[in-house]
């Protein structure tokens, strides 16, 4: 019997979760490995000048509590801090602390290892194609492109 094929959802998440787990690792070893996936994925939607707890959240489909705890977590590890926000006296923006800006250049290298790799299996025609397909999928997929 054939196994059923995968579905798409499936074939876009699993190459993602390898390069993932590739870019903690690398993290990892240089000293940055007090963070976690969910961590993570609140921190890669911080805008350059810092971002407000609810935009996070909403990016991140979770509650704006649990954000707030992720958030909590990543500043007493250093990787973010809360600033007041320039635009509203009430309102306070996380950013990337210095220690999270350090992290950053390291994840990148990773991912473009990783992406590498795959352009030498697929061949760069094939990987242009992929990326292009993808960008014209997000168009429907990702309300913030």
């Amino acid at each position: 019997m054939t196994p059923e094929p995968l579905n798409l959802g499936l074939l876009l998440l699993i190459p993602y979760r390898s390069m993932e787990a590739r870019v903690f690792a690398a993290l990892a070893a240089a000293g940055f490995d007090d963070f976690t996936p969910a961590q993570a994925r609140v921190f890669q939607r911080i805008a350059s000048g810092g971002s407000r707890l609810t935009d996070l959240a909403e990016q991140a489909q979770i509650t704006k509590q649990s954000a707030g705890f992720l958030v909590d977590q990543l500043a007493k590890a250093g990787y973010v801090e809360r600033v007041p926000d320039p635009t509203d006296a009430r309102a306070r923006l996380v950013r990337i602390a210095p220690r999270g800006a350090q992290a950053i250049p390291l994840a990148a290298e990773m991912v473009a290892e990783v992406e590498a790799e795959w352009t030498a299996h697929l061949g760069a025609a094939h990987v242009a194609q992929l990326r292009e397909i993808l960008t014209d999928l997000r168009e429907i997929t990702d309300p913030y492109a």
